[in-house]
This record gives structure tokens, sequence and C-alpha cells, in this order.
């Protein structure tokens, strides 16, 4: 059965149930498999030996994770080749690589969850109900473990970016 974690968030105020575990810092990271187009699977593990900074979003076409996604992106031109920004949604490939085009998103990667949800599972991030993603983020170091983990208390709001690429910079 999977675990259910109750008013842990807010959406626009209102309590919101996610599903899975909690993940906090000092874990190890589950490893998961997303989907970098329709038939190219990613696992967490193949970027082992790499710092990674892992974001959960419910949707890029929705304004603050458009914001957030594209604010990571910008960060990432000067995180150097040690660091890899992961934004994982259950939005599609398709609309993904679209909305990515269209913002001139490109040295970030966007991972689709929508066929297994595996990593809204693992990570505790899926909204029951509604099928998305909360807010949502990781920073996981070069041997797996999370030296960071945010569940933005609002859904609506944006992550603590100091604090993130804080971690991920310390883990280098």
């Amino acid at each position: 059965m999977v675990q259910e974690r109750e008013g842990e968030v807010t959406m626009k105020g209102n309590p919101i149930t996610l599903l899975g575990p909690k993940i906090d810092a000092n874990e190890d990271a589950p490893e998961f498999t997303a989907l970098k187009d329709l038939k190219t699977a990613v696992k967490l593990s193949e970027s082992n030996g790499k710092v990674r900074i892992l974001l959960s979003v419910p949707s890029l076409d929705t304004p603050v994770c458009s914001l957030e996604t594209k604010r990571f992106s910008e960060e990432a031109k000067n995180l150097g080749d040690e660091i890899v920004v992961q934004v994982v949604s259950v939005d599609t490939p398709f609309a993904m690589g679209r909305w990515c085009g269209a913002e001139g998103v490109s040295n970030i990667q966007t991972l689709s969850d929508f066929k297994s949800r595996d990593f809204g599972t693992k990570y505790g991030v899926e909204i029951k109900d509604l099928g998305i993603y909360a807010r949502a983020a990781f920073v996981v170091d070069k041997q797996g473990v999370v030296v960071y983990s945010e569940y933005v208390p609002d859904v609506a709001s944006e992550p603590n970016y100091t604090a993130i690429l804080d971690a991920a910079r310390a883990a280098v």
C-alpha cells in the first residue's frame, strides 16, 4: 500500500495529500526511471559521479513552473559540468520538448514521468486525486546520497533557489 502524507504541503493554502515516502537529507537517493522522449528512458544512476539537482514540478505550462525551470536553466550555465539539473513532471515528452523550444531552454534535462510515475512514487511528490506532482527539490551528491530535500510548503510558491544552489555547489 502506498503511503499517504496529508497536509504536509498545500496548494494555494488548501491542504493536499502526497503519495509516497518523504525523502530527507542523508538518505540514499531512490533510483528512478523517467523518459527523456517516448523511446529513451533515463535512470538516476546514469549520472552517478555528478551532483544532481532534481526538481519536481506540477507542469512546465504553468507560470511558477515556467519561472522556476527558466531560472534553473540560467543558473545551470554557471554550475559547471559536475552538476546536472533534471526537471521531472508528468507532462508528456512532446509537451516538454515544445515548451523547452519555445522558451529557449536547452541546458537542463526535462524528464517525463507520465507513464510509470516512478519518480513520483519513490520521492513522495504525487498529489493524490490530481495526478500531478508537488513542487519539490532534491540535491543528490556524487555518491547518490540526498544532501538537500525541500518539499515546497505551498505548491504555488517557488523553491528556495539559494539553498538548492548552495547545497549543489557544496557537494561538488
